[in-house]
């Protein structure tokens, strides 16, 4: 029986555990955020061959990339650290895919790390630590309350994201170090913080190419505007969906 809800791939981080072996998974919170919005949510390991990503790339109707550790250097360019958390093989992973998601229109939400990724993949750069190399930082990041918005974000009234979301000034959580340079080919900052750090992003030209610096997953359960957001985000995989139906029957 095909799956009714859209299915979406959730990209995953490894934890390691003195004297045992990685474990492979993401904090629940992106899983239940996509599950209440009415998505389906599978989890996506990067230790796989091409060929299994590939088959991942059909078998998904829209794409998360949470936060976690820093984006390598390997890929970043970037000066020194401090660095935390790497994990080349991921970064390499997420790279291709974000690549693979613009090319195919598959819609897909970049969340912490997940911007910074997607950044990159398109050509950006990034403050290697933002306390030493962005002046003017107004806010401390991250704060002690994970599930607490400490700052505001300005949307710009034009972008989709403002329409979507029908509001164009945001409370958020910000948890990172790290921050968005210069912009990547293609990608428009379509919201910042009082600071002027970039904290949003979209995907000229692209169905449902987001990307946000602050946690929405976290939000979600108690501000309707983040929920809102999960739920436009699994409306576009909806059409998504529909319009890979359409394109198979159209096949002789």
């Amino acid at each position: 029986m095909a799956a009714t809800r859209p299915i979406i791939g959730i990209t995953t981080s490894q934890y390691v555990r003195e004297g045992k072996p990685p474990i492979v998974g993401i904090p629940r919170t992106y899983i239940r955020a996509v599950e209440e919005a009415g998505g389906l949510p599978i989890l996506l390991p990067f230790h796989v061959s091409q060929e299994t990503w590939k088959e991942y790339e059909n078998l998904v109707h829209g794409l998360v990339f949470p936060g976690g550790g820093d984006v390598s250097p390997d890929f970043t360019k970037n000066g020194e650290g401090p660095l935390r958390g790497l994990l080349p093989e991921r970064d390499a992973m997420e790279i291709d895919l974000i690549r693979r998601a613009i090319q195919g229109k598959i819609p897909f939400l970049a969340i912490c790390r997940g911007i910074q990724v997607l950044n990159v993949a398109l050509g950006g750069s990034l403050y290697t630590h933002l306390p030493r190399d962005f002046p003017g930082l107004d806010h401390d990041r991250p704060p002690q309350d994970r599930e607490k918005p400490v700052h505001a974000v300005h949307l710009d009234p034009d972008s989709r994201l403002a329409r979507w979301l029908q509001k164009v000034e945001l409370k958020v959580n910000t948890l990172h170090h790290q921050g968005l340079k210069t912009i990547g080919q293609g990608l428009k900052v379509v919201g910042r913080a009082e600071d002027g750090l970039p904290e949003a992003v979209e995907v000229e030209g692209h169905p449902f190419g987001v990307g946000v610096q602050w946690h929405p997953e976290l939000l979600a359960p108690h501000d309707e505007t983040m929920a809102r957001l999960f739920r436009r985000f699994i409306e576009a995989a909806i059409r998504y969906r529909e319009q890979q139906e359409q394109v198979k029957q159209a096949i002789p």
